[in-house]
This record gives structure tokens, sequence and C-alpha cells, in this order.
């Protein structure tokens, strides 16, 4: 059925995709087949926003498929879905069906081919993930309502919310995050079953959970995902720890509670910069463990961001994040409360340098303004924090040493020079070489290095015997 109040030119497929998406569509059509845009490609062309990813729904067989075209992978064949590989574009699609039971809160143990495209969407998640587009109509396909929720703004479960969520334990995340994507609200009855299924929401795999996780993080507000997360009890059984800063009170420099805190801040972050915006939600995580109360009987949260660094580390191996991205994100939560005065010395900008790592400096930056923003009264990086940025350029443009892979001297060197093997004494010299340099980069030459390369070996030979 054509939808109603809707305008058909408005959902505009790009020009340079049509032919190839029409030529697709023939494919099946010429050959006896029904094949119709479904879900999620459908409900964003209808907003106007950009496509990455188009799914088909088929009446064709998975094996009919793979006959129609040369290039096809059997991606999900044992749910019906191929992908097929079309002049680099790559389409998922997947035949009619119904589902059959769902065991393990993922996936229906046995799949049903249905003859139809309505009963197949029946099987879906949510109203405005159930429409389909057929191409050669020019026409929207809704047999559940979707178009008025989109219209609306409403998130539903297709049919009983509690049967669709206790199908698919993933479902409850991502409605969540289509509320921050789309700025949507879940319905009264949708949101509720949230609750009631949170012992299936618990069968989800970690990788699952930090997929859906990462998504939300892209999406325009991740703070509405998150409190929807929060109200319905999927944070506090995901993400503890974040759950555990609600309604903790900051100190007088503050306007939200450490949550609400770490929400903003995530908003203010980039929304381009996915792990800035991690950083910036679990940052002060330590905050909860750290809480104290000061002589002046305001609140203190000492060494906070020590505790939080650790705490971190726990919250992403458990979310199954690479080493890679652990590094990255515990990098930034320990070291976002550096305090900055015009007393540093040149030396004691290099350090700073050396510690966070140069290539890691522009996004603490970022992830000291977005801290900033979220505070709830401030914006901006503060003038003192400026001016550590201007003495970091300085540096930078005078590539000056930061690291020992910067001195004019190697570890080979040294070995060749006292007769040494590989060991803990020359990183011990390289180190005592470059704590030189920090302090006075002109002496950064092959001679001056040489010479005070003896001096410290010497010392640490006379250590070592005394």
């Amino acid at each position: 059925m054509k939808i109603k109040n809707m305008k058909i030119k408005d959902l505009k497929i790009p020009e340079d995709f049509y032919g190839r998406l029409s030529e697709f569509i023939n494919t099946f059509n010429k050959n006896g087949f029904e094949c119709y845009l479904i879900g999620g490609c459908v409900r964003d062309l209808i907003l106007g926003y950009e496509i990455y990813d188009y799914d088909f729904a088929t009446n064709a067989r998975p094996e009919q498929v793979m006959k129609l075209f040369k290039r096809v992978i059997p991606t999900g064949i044992k749910h019906g879905t191929v992908t097929v590989l079309v002049k680099g574009l790559e389409f998922e699609v997947t035949t009619f069906r119904s589902d059959g039971k769902y065991l393990d809160g993922r996936r229906p143990e046995i799949v049903h081919y249905a003859e139809s495209l309505d009963e197949d969407v029946l099987r879906r998640d949510f109203t405005i993930n159930g429409m389909a587009y057929d191409l050669k109509k020019d026409e929207v396909i809704d047999h559940v309502g979707g178009m008025d929720d989109l219209n609306k703004g409403i998130i539903r479960t297709i049919g009983d919310p509690i049967e669709r969520f206790s199908e698919d334990g993933l479902r409850t995340f991502r409605a969540c995050r289509f509320a921050a994507k789309l700025g949507f609200t879940i319905e009264e009855k949708t949101f509720e079953a949230i609750s009631e299924t949170l012992n299936i929401s618990a069968m989800v795999s970690a990788e699952r959970v930090r997929d859906e996780l990462m998504k939300l993080l892209n999406s325009g507000v991740p703070s509405i995902g998150f409190e929807c997360m929060r109200k319905s009890g999927l944070l506090k059984l995901w993400l503890p720890e974040l759950d555990s800063c609600y309604d903790i009170d900051q100190n007088k420099f503050h306007v939200h509670d450490i949550y609400y805190h770490s929400l903003y801040s995530c908003d203010a972050a980039p929304a381009d910069k996915p792990l800035i915006r991690l950083s910036a939600l679990l940052h002060d995580v330590g905050k909860v463990n750290t809480k104290r109360v000061g002589d002046d009987g305001d609140y203190t949260f000492y060494n906070h961001e020590v505790i939080g660094a650790r705490l971190v580390r726990k919250i992403l191996k458990r979310l199954k994040f690479s080493n890679i991205e652990i590094e990255t994100i515990n990098n930034l939560v320990i070291n976002h409360m550096f305090h900055y005065t015009d007393d540093w010395s040149d030396g004691a900008v290099r350090r700073f340098m050396r510690k966070v790592g140069v290539e890691n400096i522009p996004d603490l930056f970022v992830l000291r303004e977005a801290d900033r923003i979220g505070n709830g009264s401030r914006s901006g990086l503060p003038e003192p924090i400026m001016k550590l940025q201007r003495r970091i350029e300085k540096v930078i443009e005078a590539e000056n040493a930061i690291t020992v892979r910067d001195l004019n001297i190697d570890g080979n060197i040294l070995m060749e020079k006292f007769g040494l093997k590989p060991g803990p004494i020359i990183g011990k010299i390289l180190h005592e070489l470059l704590e030189i340099v920090l302090d006075h980069p002109d002496m950064n030459t092959d001679e001056i290095l040489a010479e005070k390369s003896v001096e410290i070996y010497n010392t640490l030979k006379n250590e070592s015997q005394g």
C-alpha cells in the first residue's frame, strides 16, 4: 500500500547509485522474483539521511539468488542471507522468512521461508524498520504503521514488545540507540518491556554490546541513548561503573552530578571521534570511590584519574575492546587532570609531552575541552591550557627530543662502545641521556651524548659494585 501523507519524490536515492540499484532489482524481476529495499535504509532514505548499507528482501531462495549473480557470498545462508557483489558494491539480500523459536536471545534456531513480504516484516524489530520500498513502482510499502511512527517520532516494536525483546536481546540496545540517533521517544510499552527482558539482554555477547555502544557514540546526542539505558536498567547491567555515578554530587565547581557531567562531556566531544567520546563518558568513573569531604566542607576527588583509569581498563576488557583501543582511552583518562602553570620549565613541557605521547596530545586537549563544557557553566579551553598548547607547538617546530628514539645515539652504539649485550643497563643509560636532553635540547649531539654516556655507565657500574 502507498503511504499517505508522504511525497515519494522526497525519498531520494543518489543519482550515481540509482542506475546500479535499478539494474540489480530488475535482475530479480525479469526472472520472476520480487525484490525490495527493506529496513533501516528505507527509514533513512525517508528521513533524508546518508545511506551506507542497502538491504533487500526477496522471495527468491538463497540458492536461486546465487544463480542470478556471478559473485555471491553466503554470509548468513543458514538464516536466508547472502551478500551479492555488484560493481564494487555489496548488497545484503535476505529471503522472505518467518523465524522459529529464539533459544539463545540472539538468533532463531530455525528459519522458515515465507511466501510474502507482509509475513516477512512481522518478524522485524521496530515499525520504523519494517517498511519496504518498491523501486519499480516508486512506492513505499508499510504493513506495520512505520510511517505513522516516523511522523510522530516514536520507536515502537512490531507486535508485542516483550516477545520481540525476548527473541533478541540486542533489540533493547538498538531501541536506545535509535532514540539517540533519531531524537525519537521510545513508546511507553516498548520502553517498559526493556526492563522486563533484561535477562535476555544479559545473554548478548560482549562484542555485540560493544558494537552497539560504538554506534551510539556516533549518534548526534549519545546522552539520550544512555539515559534510556539507565532508566531501563541496561546501563546497570552492562556499565555498572557509570550507572553508579548517578546522583553523586560533585564540588562547587560543577553544576551536574558525576553521571550527567559524564554524559554531557560525551555529547560535547566530536561525533567523528568515538574513542574520545568514550573517554569523556568514562573519564570520571573513579570519582565515586575517591569522594571525600575536604577541610572546607566541600568534596574532593584526589587521584580519581588513577582509580578511574584502572576501572576503565576493566570495563574495556569486559567489553572486548582491542588492546590498542584500551591503551588509547586509558592514556586519555589517566592524563586528563593535568594542571599547567606558567612556571613550568621547558623541560617540564617536554616531559609532559613524553608522558602523554606527542601523537595523543591533540586528543587530550579535545577531551579537556569536552570535560569543561560538560561542567555546565564553562566552555572552551582556559587560557593556561592554550598557553601550554602554544609551548608544545614550539617544541614540535624545534624538533626537540621527546623520546629515546629522538636521541642522536642508540642502543647499538652503546653496546658497541661498552662491549655490552642487550639488557636493562642500556635502557637505563638511554633514559638518563633523555632526561639530560629534555632539560637541555642543545646537548642532543653525537659527541656530547657519547661523553655523557661514559659518565652514566661508570656511575651505574660503581653502584652495582658497591
